[in-house]
């Protein structure tokens, strides 16, 4: 502490700093005394241990700010004792004949320096009077200008193409919508949630408060002026309407939220807007322009102190924070609202939604699924939805692509037996507390979802999450009672294909999504792009689950950007995939250790051009994803990507394949192939094939056994590495606190997941080459169902594996095959035939001494062909030949 020897006012054109050293306030001796710094290079002001309550100010500075505006002031103060305050110490200030207010002076998360807040200053000289609380002494204060964010030249020139209609209401409803929602009160299922509406609204609300003293945020008091405005809305009773005004008004002029930062407290501070802005709009001809006027003062004096700022250009729509609530509900909801009085804040939210992230979400989810992974990712889509309804039912025209319909599909095909999901991305749902199973649901996300694309589908997976009986305005709101929900599953195919913007395959051998399932659920993921923020450094990882997680990632997401986050849980280490240590390769992102992993990326990009030609984000690149023959329970999937690029210059080629064979059967129903061919820059960069399983597994032998049991049933799977040969590499098994490390630095877990107390397989090649192959069979099996006999040979750039009644051939490189090889197919019956990882164009397919012989287009994305054969040897070649048949 070294640097406040005396106040100072500072004016560089629009920069103004006045610090003032607490020493030289006038002081009250009755209650505080100076102190010297512990470093001797300061004064501290702290209070004697005889201070009185209801005394007068503590300390009292004069300031005079240089011109009328808004200005911020901070402070800085330090713990008496070291390791105290254990909670928040709160500093009272008035600034004038103002209010007192209650501001943050020190706290575990921004510790000595605190930004108390902004506050509108005339340009005269005003009292500043403190009062300190125990513990913590003052070093100085700070005034300086609060200045806007800096508004994009686009958005200051923009003209909105889109605005609000003239007249009220026009949030959630306009006239022509209104009658609609209306008439649906009384219907079906709709019913019983406007009785309990009706029921709450029309019961007065006691608030009871002094103007004189601020209050905190109060949700019972939101949630009781929604439930009222709605019900004017719908009935038109004036009473419960001017309630509805009033007790918003009245919460409005004492809610102060301070420079409270921690707790992601934006999302109330946004909440409190949206509720005012929805009585500005379904109250309005019960407001006169005071009343309005009022409500527009709070409004924007609350989203000034949003963490995207005001105007709202402090974060990104794209992402982040700025991707939740803020603009999509928040501030487009006030938007819309004060329209006719002040068109300015619409504009600047429909420029960041209408140009900004509509057009990047059109690009993202030709991919339907999410980015941002299972819990974030439906978190945030719930908030673009709130867009997508406010526009939607303001113009009566969608301004999204319909992609965004789909998009909720990804969460059904992730869902699993035990009710949780696979993983992906952070995941908040499951960060601690206890091993209870879990339900994974995000209901808001599946209600606005299923009503806006109108899909049976969805609506019973809004059903199965228990509904949203906390929010009854918006279910009423967009909820058709019309539509019924319809529970089968089995209506959509057995595997997704998420395509090339985000890459990866689900495939499943049933829709039973009970705890008793005997069903196999795994993905492959990998290709297409990186977006940071909550997505992880995990393309090419694999996940497999039968009667629970067999193969996985075993990393939690306990708090963002910690060593243990940055190091291990969104790195690749904590995830099943390939590894490559450079113990030179540049470290990113207050990242400390080298995991050998894809790149780390916390830079997300803003448009679909920056995607696509920044190689920053690129994340590999999807070569293939086929599936069949049967498009609703296909036999395979097959998935292959190039994901060269997904890692640093280290990598000089690397492509993972992934063969998922559906085996109908119920001692063995799935087997998955997984091919790696990966050639390093250097010979010495040491190569880790690794998976994350979640109980011990048996290794004595050249199968290993992982295992998992859900519901008194026990799933085992059997893993058969095939190349390298078992004399050519070495397994490493980490388990407990070892697992929880990256290459030696250990992290402290503290949760009872299992996840916590994991283990990771991880196999390296005995020698030091520049390329190596990794070809491992995996076979989920029922309980002690053994395992079915497998054949392997490698020819002519081919593996063909025979197992069960299936011949696989795929390619045993990098790149797709493009030369001839042959097939051989074992006596007995019929054999389904897969050639996976050719090149595409024609090519022609002959029975040695046989009548099958036909010729067949590879396409490209899809690279595969299938076919019935009986025993013989087959001859594959590029090209088409005269006189074959030609088949599709």
């Amino acid at each position: 502490m070294t640097v406040f020897s005396q106040a100072y006012p500072a004016v560089v054109g629009d920069k103004y700093v006045n610090r003032q050293p607490a020493s030289r306030a006038k002081l009250n001796r009755n209650s505080v005394a100076v102190v010297n710094a512990a470093d001797g290079k300061g004064k501290l002001v702290g209070l004697k241990k005889d201070a009185k309550a209801g005394r007068p100010a503590d300390l009292t500075f004069t300031v005079k700010v240089p011109a009328a505006g808004l200005y911020e002031l901070s402070t800085w103060a330090v713990p008496e004792k070291e390791g105290t305050p254990a909670a928040a110490a709160h500093v009272k200030i008035q600034i004038g004949g103002r209010r007192p207010t209650k501001r943050i002076l020190f706290d575990a998360y921004h510790g000595n320096h605190q930004v108390s807040g902004k506050f509108d200053m005339e340009a005269k000289e005003e009292q500043v009077k403190i009062w300190l609380p125990e513990g913590v002494r003052l070093g100085y204060i700070e005034w300086k200008n609060a200045n806007d964010p800096a508004i994009p030249e686009k958005a200051q020139r923009y003209t909105p193409g889109i605005t609000p209609p003239a007249g009220h209401p026009r949030i959630w409803v306009t006239p022509q919508s209104l009658p609609v929602v209306k008439a649906r009160l009384m219907q079906g299922e709709n019913k019983a949630v406007w009785d309990k509406v009706h029921a709450a609204a029309i019961v007065p609300f006691r608030f009871d408060f002094n103007p004189n003293e601020e209050i905190f945020y109060r949700e019972d008091v939101e949630k009781a002026v929604e439930t009222k405005a709605f019900y004017y809305l719908m009935t038109g009773d004036k009473t419960v309407g001017r309630e509805a005004s009033k007790l918003m008004a009245d919460y409005l002029s004492v809610l102060e939220f301070g420079n409270v930062t921690y707790g992601d407290i934006t999302r109330e501070i946004g909440r409190s807007i949206y509720v005012a802005a929805l009585v500005y709009d379904w109250c309005y001809d019960l407001l006169g322009e005071p009343d309005r006027k009022n409500l527009r003062f709070h409004m924007l004096r609350l989203a000034r102190d949003m963490e995207i700022g005001w105007p709202p250009f402090m974060d990104s729509i794209i992402n982040g924070h700025g991707n939740e609530a803020q603009i999509s509900r928040d501030l487009l909801a006030m938007a819309i609202a004060m329209y006719d009085e002040d068109p300015l804040p619409y504009k600047y939210t429909a420029y960041t939604v209408l140009e900004e992230l509509a057009p990047m979400r059109k690009f993202e989810y030709e991919s339907p699924r999410h980015n941002q992974g299972v819990d974030y990712g439906a978190y945030r889509l719930m908030w673009e939805m709130h867009a997508v309804w406010l526009f939607y039912r303001m113009t009566g025209h969608p301004v999204f692509d319909d992609n965004i319909k789909h998009l909720p599909y990804y969460w059904l095909y992730m869902r699993l037996p035990d009710g949780y999901m696979l993983r992906d991305g952070d995941m908040f749902s499951v960060k601690g507390g206890s091993n209870t199973p879990l339900y994974w649901k995000q209901p808001m996300a599946m209600l606005l979802s299923y009503a806006y694309a109108n899909d049976p589908l969805l609506k019973a997976e809004f059903q199965r999450q228990g509904g949203l009986p906390d929010n009854p305005v918006l279910f009423l709101l967009v909820n058709d009672p019309a539509l019924p929900a319809d529970h089968d599953l089995t209506k959509l195919p057995l595997t997704k294909d998420f395509g090339k913007v985000l890459g990866g395959v689900v495939a499943r051998t049933g829709w039973n999504n009970k705890p008793e399932s005997k069903d196999v659920i795994a993905e492959i993921k990998g290709g297409g792009y990186h977006f940071a923020n909550h997505q992880h450094a995990d393309a090419g990882a694999l996940q497999i689950y039968h009667h629970g997680i067999q193969v996985g990632d075993i990393g939690l997401y306990l708090s963002y950007g910690t060593p243990y986050d940055f190091n291990f849980n969104k790195r690749s280490i904590a995830h099943s995939m390939m590894l490559a240590v450079d113990p030179q390769e540049k470290l990113r992102f207050r990242t400390k250790l080298q995991d050998g992993g894809t790149r780390f990326n916390q830079r997300f990009p803003q448009s679909m051009a920056e995607t696509t030609t920044d190689p920053w984000f690129d994340n590999g690149k999807v070569m293939s994803g086929a599936f069949g023959p049967s498009a609703e329970k296909p036999a395979f999937s097959y998935f292959k990507a190039d994901l060269t690029g997904a890692y640093s210059s280290k990598m000089s080629q690397y492509a993972r394949g992934f063969m998922f064979l559906n085996l109908f059967r119920e001692d063995v129903p799935a087997i998955i192939i997984l091919t790696d061919d990966m050639t390093t820059a250097d010979p010495a960069f040491k190569k880790y094939w690794q998976i994350n399983t979640l109980q011990q597994p048996q290794t004595s032998g050249d199968t290993w056994v992982l295992r998992n049991a859900l519901n008194g049933a026990e799933g085992k799977t059997h893993v058969q590495m095939l190349l390298p040969a078992a004399g050519a590499r070495k397994l490493e098994v980490l388990a407990g606190a070892d697992a929880n490390s990256t290459f030696g630095t250990r992290f402290e877990v503290k949760s009872t997941k299992p996840e916590a107390s994991a283990f990771r397989m991880m196999v390296t090649p005995a020698e030091p080459q520049a390329r190596d192959k990794f070809l491992t069979v995996f076979q989920m099996a029922e309980g002690d169902a053994k395992p079915l006999p497998l054949q392997f040979r490698e020819h002519n750039g081919m593996y063909q594996l025979t197992v069960a009644d299936r011949v696989i051939c795929m390619s045993a490189n990098a790149a797709d095959a493009d030369a001839a090889f042959t097939v051989e197919v074992p006596a007995g019956a019929s054999w389904q035939v897969v050639l996976a990882g050719l090149k595409p164009g024609f090519w022609n397919i002959r029975q040695e001494g046989g009548t099958l012989h036909f010729n067949t287009g590879v396409v490209a994305g899809n690279n595969t062909v299938h076919f019935t054969a009986g025993a013989g040897k087959y001859i594959v070649s590029p090209g088409r030949a005269y006189g074959a048949k030609d088949v599709d």
